[in-house]
């Protein structure tokens, strides 16, 4: 039975951050529905990986109404842009230095800050590039991470804010994520759990569930081990308390460590009110549907999950290493040969993309 919840504090200023990668049109598409938000009281910061394909320039364009990527008839997107957005978005486009000073006041008025990080730092650096201008500035209660190829529903942070604000202890929150090129059908329910023995971070909750049946919700949250960051609501708080993103992951894995890192102080909870439609990893070449895992994608899943066991369960590492052997057996079974090798590199000690790109 669903428990009669509180509406949110409206006087919350959240801290809405995005990480673009290559990705202007996807990104500028998410903005769309961002600005259609039913909750007013933020401020968006793109962060932007030194991007080579004019994705600074699109945003401005768009931010100015000069340009709108193209919806097909049968996008999502069209069924979320009820109501019109303003003709020209306040944007203010600057260099990561400068988010950076706290005491610039003339960053707190744009609606879009526009960050450009001077390279490619990775998912979790960029994103700290946010979270340090949206702590140093302390001006707000909470921060959203935001996945840029991703559209959302006008009521996404409100039904967040609801949630994390009636939970009874401190937590992070969230989204009921959707595949965006089939919206009835369940992407992950908050997030996944994560398996301390084999690095294993399995298929997100609810992952494949038709979203027009019946769900017992807090089934689902209380297997919870992390919240995916497509979608992902903290308190200030936690940064506080838990500290930045893990940088040295540069990709995946790092909220898994966050919420590691946050276990006895922040519960994992999810708004199922909370709509994401995501479109999964299009531009690093994350395995969804019928597209398989790139190498690039493979490297810093193998990586990374033998570098968490190592940090938060090293009793564990001959298990995890065995059964990443396994995984390598398993490719070869498949003939996937260049995956195989790709894992034997990195059961080797090869920690760096660039040992293992010629492939």
């Amino acid at each position: 039975m669903r428990h009669k919840e509180m509406t949110p504090d409206i006087q919350s200023n959240i801290c809405i951050i995005l990480v673009n990668w290559n990705g202007g049109d996807d990104t500028i598409e998410c903005l769309e529905t961002l600005t259609r938000l039913n909750y007013q009281n933020y401020q968006i910061v793109v962060c932007d990986n030194q991007s080579s394909d004019s994705s600074i320039e699109k945003i401005q364009q768009w931010a100015g109404g000069n340009y709108l990527p193209f919806f097909s008839k049968e996008s999502i997107t069209n069924n979320l842009l009820a109501s019109k957005r303003p003709a020209e978005i306040s944007i203010q486009t600057v260099e990561r230095a400068r988010v950076e000073d706290a005491s610039d006041p003339a960053l707190v008025d744009p609606c879009l800050l526009l960050v450009n990080t001077g390279g490619n730092l990775g998912f979790a650096g960029a994103n700290n590039v946010g979270i340090r201008y949206a702590m140093n500035s302390g001006r707000f209660d909470y921060i959203w991470l935001v996945n840029n190829d991703t559209v959302v529903d006008a009521d996404s942070l409100t039904a967040m804010l609801t949630r994390v604000q009636n939970h009874p202890r401190p937590s992070i929150c969230g989204s009921k994520v959707l595949y965006y090129t089939d919206p009835t059908v369940i992407q992950a329910l908050g997030g996944s759990r994560f398996n301390r023995w084999t690095g294993v971070a399995s298929r997100s909750l609810g992952r494949d569930i038709d979203d027009r049946v019946a769900i017992n919700h807090r089934h689902y949250e209380n297997q919870l081990t992390y919240i995916v960051a497509v979608s992902c609501l903290v308190p200030t708080s936690f940064i506080k308390d838990i500290g930045l993103m893990n940088e040295r992951y540069f990709l995946y894995y790092e909220e898994v460590d966050w919420s590691l890192r946050a276990e006895g102080k922040y519960e994992p909870v999810y708004a199922e009110d909370s709509r994401i439609y995501h479109k999964e990893g299009a531009s690093i070449g994350s395995e969804s549907g019928d597209r398989p895992s790139s190498l690039f994608s493979d490297f810093y899943t193998f990586r990374n999950k033998l570098k968490i066991i190592q940090t938060f369960n090293p009793v564990a590492i001959p298990i995890a290493y065995g059964y990443t052997v396994l995984q390598a057996f398993n490719r070869m079974r498949r003939r996937q040969w260049d995956k195989a090798a790709l894992i034997m590199k990195i059961l080797l000690g090869k920690s760096r993309w660039q040992e293992c790109d010629s492939i």
